[in-house]
């Protein structure tokens, strides 16, 4: 497990390389990854570069750093994400917000693509998470405390940003999507869930499921990093319709609404 010391490494040579601090940390998940081509002044760290950085294998995901503006903000989009399903342990899954932290990032904005749980969505609504349910074991926090970073125990009444979300809510009115608001199911994968995992999660109150951002939002609970997120409905879930889900679907719906999508979250910033 990285010690604060291997973070800061991480930290100061990306500093050291843009000589940008940011103001909000992004990231953007599977088939999201147009929203880098919205950001002014680029300039892009891979992450093989940075000193004891993870690599992004998931499909869609570039697996880079997009420094720059947008809406007049300075930002930290990470182009490409990290699951346990890669194979990562949860504990090495906090590297990334820790150094968004770390480079001075005063929020952070995280997409997905999810599966529509709740039968009244449809694929390219977009849900504003208000909460989530983690029922699987481990946590990125497992292990010994960095105090750096936070408190052992934390609370986690606030983790999806009351105040964010009402900025998300109000920039939805003028938007071309439909925007809900909703509770975030997290599953390990890399297998999409059966039909009777489908049923059980609308039975515990989940309206929509995906494989990501829960260990981010964790993180970013630990050390008080305010957190909006956003899901995009790329498909309906597992026995919902009489059909197989696929990858393909993902990718193709995140391509339909890329750019109403891309508008909204500039939207967002700007008002952040």
């Amino acid at each position: 497990m990285p010690d604060f010391e291997n973070y800061k490494i991480a930290a100061d040579y990306i500093l050291d390389r843009t000589g940008i601090k940011p103001e909000l940390g992004i990231i953007l998940g599977s088939g999201l990854g147009h929203f880098g081509d919205e950001i002014e002044d680029p300039v892009e760290v891979p992450y093989a570069a940075i000193p004891g950085f993870l690599q992004s294998t998931a499909i869609g995901h570039a697996g880079k750093f997009i420094f720059g503006t947008v809406a007049g903000k300075k930002v930290a989009c990470m182009s490409g994400r990290f699951h346990y399903y890669e194979g990562y342990d949860f504990e090495e899954l906090a590297l990334p917000v820790r150094v968004f932290k770390l480079l001075g990032v005063r929020a952070l904005i995280a997409t997905n693509a999810a599966g529509a749980v709740n039968e009244s969505y449809k694929p390219g609504d977009i849900m504003i998470i208000r909460d989530h349910i983690k029922l699987m074991g481990g946590s990125p926090m497992r292990g010994k405390n960095l105090d750096e970073f936070g408190e052992r125990f934390f609370d986690m009444g606030d983790a999806y940003t009351a105040s964010l979300r009402k900025l998300a809510l109000d920039a939805a009115e003028g938007s071309e999507l439909t925007v809900h608001e909703g509770v975030y199911f997290y599953m390990p994968g890399p297998q999409y869930e059966t039909p009777a995992e489908i049923r059980a999660i609308r039975i515990l109150g989940g309206d929509a499921v995906g494989m990501s951002t829960v260990t981010e939002v964790l993180t970013a609970s630990h050390c008080r990093l305010p957190v909006l997120a956003l899901s995009v409905m790329t498909n309906m879930a597992a026995g919902v319709l009489p059909q197989p889900l696929t990858s393909q679907e993902v990718i193709d719906t995140a391509k339909r609404i890329e750019k109403p999508f891309t508008k909204y979250v500039k939207d967002l910033i700007g008002r952040i």
